[in-house]
Order: structure tokens, then sequence, then C-alpha cells
């Protein structure tokens, strides 16, 4: 059973809940403002900025007009918008529940 161990993930210690707002990048994607929060992690906003860049960036080498980026993953929904190099990204969960 202890072969078991070696493959198995450690329980998270808290459950994160998934941003809402947005936040814009300049091109080196570095994060201008924001108004996600910040118990969310930075390092997690500027990873999915990053990949937003990429993906502009990519778009434009292959001379394809890629304006805005809309991805839906799980209950998560981003749209990113390019802004002459760098980008506004939105977050938000597809369905908002409200605590009773």
């Amino acid at each position: 059973m202890g072969l078991l161990n070696l493959f198995s993930k450690p329980a998270p210690s808290t459950l994160t809940r998934l941003p809402t707002g947005s936040f814009t990048l300049d091109r080196e994607g570095e994060i201008i403002v924001s108004t996600v929060s910040s118990t969310f992690p930075v390092l997690t906003v500027k990873d999915i900025g990053r990949r937003v860049l990429d993906t502009f960036r990519e778009a434009q080498e292959a001379h394809l007009p890629l304006a805005e980026l809309v991805i839906h993953f799980g209950g998560f929904k981003i749209v990113a918008r390019e802004l002459r190099g760098g980008a506004i990204v939105y977050l938000s969960p597809k369905n908002i529940i409200t605590p009773t």
C-alpha cells in the first residue's frame, strides 16, 4: 500500500473561489490594473494573462485576425480582448450561486 502513496496528491488545505473581475496587461505581460480579488493567487492571474498574450502573438504570427478570445473551462469563463500588444481579460464563473 505504501507504493500507492507515492502517486497520491495531498488534499488541498482550502478551496479557492473562482474569481470575478478583470485585469489589463501591457505588452510584457505585467498587470497594469486589476479588479480581481486579492484573495485569488496573483501567480494564477499572471499565468492566465501570459497564455492569453501568447495566443494573440501566435495568431498574429500566423496572420490570423484575432481580436477576441473566449474560453469556456468547466464552470469558468475567460474573455480576452487584444489591446495593441497587451490585453484586457475578464474572468467570471458561468453560474454564480448566491449563498442563502
